[in-house]
């Protein structure tokens, strides 16, 4: 099997080849925390990188690991190959960082119970790890920030609600206040600490008020966010309140709102939504802007900037989340709860350019905003974050944006927490790779698992079971960048209901202007092995249109059924992912299916051994003398070995009678794809499932998203160039 290098373009020339008229943030690097534990640890325990600051110098990042409780460090003197630089072990939870030269000032939760809180403010020394000052506070901390000329230290004290006491309905005392503690020469003066009464402020539990996060502008004023009781207040540097008013309610209109259905369908609404907003942060001395994320009985899915007066100048409404949705980073399973949910704000001034970037925690993604005008912010970008964002750093001396993410998924054999790094640049934005921006509706995608090529130059892909009650067929152009998703195409019955219950993972066309579908299917889920023939509409064909498995196969399958298809004159071709029953040891069927005379073959495929988990197949496609397949390990990140495609001559597809000894086909190496995925700067992700092949020979490759469940929600679509 010799490796065979096509003429191809690498993803990161691709996307800085031609002149860009503006600069655009593109992802440089990413770093996972579990990278910072040192030798001997047990790297199975739980890490995570949530809220994130940075030394004076811009080299050192300075990161919360709550599980672990610690601080991470991590040496970015070369943006593009951070370093693990260790963690400082805390006693306790560290809940905020905030970094005054090279001293994080760090709020540190030490409660017993929801009713007994409490908590330290301790001034860490980042080069040495060595405590120089730690004070107690009025409870249990939440938030902290610094003032711009590092003079106080301003801590959120929430008091946070027990979830599980009357449905998690406030009030529950003791209620929570705002702490101010004035710093020294690399320290605290714990004396100076006084604690800012914000009771009796809100309309909503006036009693307990919660405050959830706190920023201080230039003149000194803390703004703090009050999210359960969706309340903002703006007090003095002595803690005197100087304005305070309800946060406010939208009506959210064309959003998706009910949960769990395995559809997009963005025609619901949500009248009176409380904005419940949790990050804010300071544009200017007079304007703040909030991530309204929302909680128990809120969150308006965008964001807002306010007036410190109260005066609502900016509102996003559903634009945030409809941006998100044609980026394929819309989270299908919060529908009924807070959609992409924004959560985190930052604020910064690039290249004289004030700009506001919203973090959306479960569309896992980061929406850049010229800010110049606050009354009308300009949406300039969205950026994969990684899985779970919950603080971002800006550096503007370094032209970096940075991401902290919570989400660990070690319990689940998934990808580790990360830290990604971005930086300001000269050249074309490199994400997003696949949109439906532009499109005469709004089109949610996600889970994109096999394409083809037709005959009309577009490319077209299915989406797999995570949208089962919605399998549709996307029409791409791939001639413009980003690829645009100009239409879909739903599958539907004769009746004209959508065909619920299958599982479309492959796409050929029949040479008619329909295609043929793979449906891998499950059959413990009542999900049938299968392959569908539809029309240009998406109608299934009459009785005809349902092409199911024979008995000879149907007794040795397992779930890991058919993930691509593809057609050679009047033969069927698929892959199975797996070995089934009777394949011998790393070796999967190619299945065969004639239209013509209905008869069954296969001959079988020579995969990989698994360095870990398993290896299998995702995708089948012919073209010329060759067959094209993606061969692939089920690992993700740092674990990662097999991402590859391959081609066998077409003499060798040969079928063999079912229920006998099949003929081994040769392969050749074409790609490894893996140094595409890792030039996208994040981790390298699992599921490469999409393979087209256009009439001039142009390979695109594609990546599943998961639907963003437990899932970063990047979906790569990119060219490996020709075959010639």
């Amino acid at each position: 099997m010799t490796a065979r290098l096509l003429g191809l373009t690498s993803v990161l020339a691709l996307a800085a080849g031609t002149a860009s008229a503006e600069m655009n943030f593109n992802r440089i690097a990413s770093f996972s925390t579990v990278d910072n534990m040192a030798a001997g640890e047990d790297t199975a325990r739980e890490t995570s990188a949530e809220i994130i600051d940075v030394t004076a110098d811009g080299m050192t990042l300075v990161y919360t690991d709550s599980p672990l409780g610690a601080l991470g460090l991590i040496d970015i003197t070369d943006p593009a190959a951070p370093k693990a630089a260790g963690n400082i072990a805390l006693d306790g939870e560290p809940t905020a960082v905030a970094v005054v030269g090279n001293v994080a000032f760090v709020g540190v939760n030490t409660s017993e119970s929801y009713t007994d809180p409490s908590g330290m403010l301790q001034a860490i020394d980042v080069k040495t790890g060595e405590t120089l000052a730690s004070c107690a506070v009025s409870g249990q901390p939440d938030s902290i920030a610094a003032s711009k000329d590092g003079s106080f230290i301003v801590v959120a004290i929430e008091n946070e609600r027990d979830e599980d006491l009357n449905d998690g309905v406030i009030p529950q005392l003791p209620a929570g206040a705002v702490d101010m503690v004035k710093t020294t020469e690399g320290g605290l003066d714990c004396a100076s600490l006084i604690t800012a009464d914000v009771t009796g402020l809100a309309d909503i539990a006036p009693t307990d008020p919660e405050p959830e996060f706190v920023d201080v502008n230039g003149l000194g004023e803390t703004v703090v966010s009050m999210q359960e009781n969706n309340h903002m207040v703006v007090l003095s540097a002595d803690g005197s309140v100087l304005s305070h008013f309800s946060a406010g309610a939208v009506d959210l209109e064309g959003i998706d709102a009910t949960d769990e259905r395995g559809a997009l369908i963005f025609t619901e609404s949500q009248l009176g939504r409380k904005r419940e907003p949790d990050a804010v942060k300071w544009l200017d001395d007079d304007h703040f802007a909030t991530a309204n994320e929302g909680d128990y009985e809120g969150g308006s899915r965008g964001w807002t900037i306010f007036n410190k007066n109260g005066t609502v100048v900016y509102e996003s409404g559903v634009t945030f989340e409809h941006a998100l949705v044609q980026i394929g980073h819309y989270p299908d399973k919060r529908s009924d709860s807070k959609g992409v949910e924004p959560e985190s704000i930052e604020t910064a001034t690039f290249g004289g350019t004030p700009m506001v970037f919203v973090g959306s925690e479960r569309g896992s993604a980061v929406g850049v905003y010229d800010a110049t005008n606050p009354a009308a912010p300009v949406l300039k970008q969205i950026l994969p974050s990684g899985i779970g964002p919950e603080g971002y750093v800006a550096i503007p001396e370094r032209n970096l944006l940075v991401s902290a993410n919570e989400k660990d998924l070690i319990e689940d054999g998934g990808v580790r927490a990360h830290v990604m790094i971005f930086e300001y640049q000269d050249a074309e934005a490199m994400y997003p790779t696949l949109t439906s921006e532009g499109a005469d509706e709004l089109i949610g995608w996600g889970a994109i698992s096999g394409m083809v090529a037709a005959e009309d130059g577009f490319i077209y892909a299915v989406n797999d079971s995570f949208y089962g009650f919605q399998p549709s067929i996307f029409k791409i152009d791939a001639s413009q960048k980003p690829a645009r998703i100009v239409d879909v195409i739903r599958v539907h019955r004769q009746n004209g209901s959508p065909a619920q219950k299958i599982d479309l993972e492959g796409i050929t066309t029949d040479g008619k202007g329909g295609f043929y579908l793979a449906s891998e299917g499950r059959t413990d889920r009542v999900i049938p092995h299968a392959i569908y023939h539809v029309d240009a509409e998406g109608l299934i064909k009459d009785r005809k249109g349902e092409i199911g498995l024979p008995a000879e196969l149907m007794a040795v399958e397992k779930r890991f059924g058919f993930e691509g298809v593809t057609r050679v004159g009047d033969t069927l071709w698929m892959a199975v992912q797996r070995e089934w029953k009777d394949d011998p040891a790393n070796h999967v069927k190619l299945v065969s299916y004639n239209l013509e005379t209905k008869e069954w073959g296969a001959v079988h495929y020579p995969k990989a051994e698994p360095a870990k988990g398993w290896v299998g197949l995702s995708e089948i496609t012919a073209y010329g003398d060759w067959v094209y397949v993606i061969e692939r390990d089920n690992q993700i990140g740092a674990d990662v070995v097999t991402k590859k495609v391959y081609r066998i001559p077409a003499t060798d597809m040969v079928p063999a009678p079912l229920g006998g000894e099949l003929p081994v086909v040769t392969k050749e190496e074409v790609r490894d794809l893996i140094p595409d995925l890792q030039a996208f700067g994040g981790y390298v992700v699992d599921k490469v499932e999409g393979l087209a092949i256009t009439a001039e020979g142009e390979i695109f490759v594609s990546t599943d998203n998961d639907g963003v469940d437990d899932s970063s929600g990047e979906t790569f679509f990119w060219s490996i160039g020709s075959v010639n």
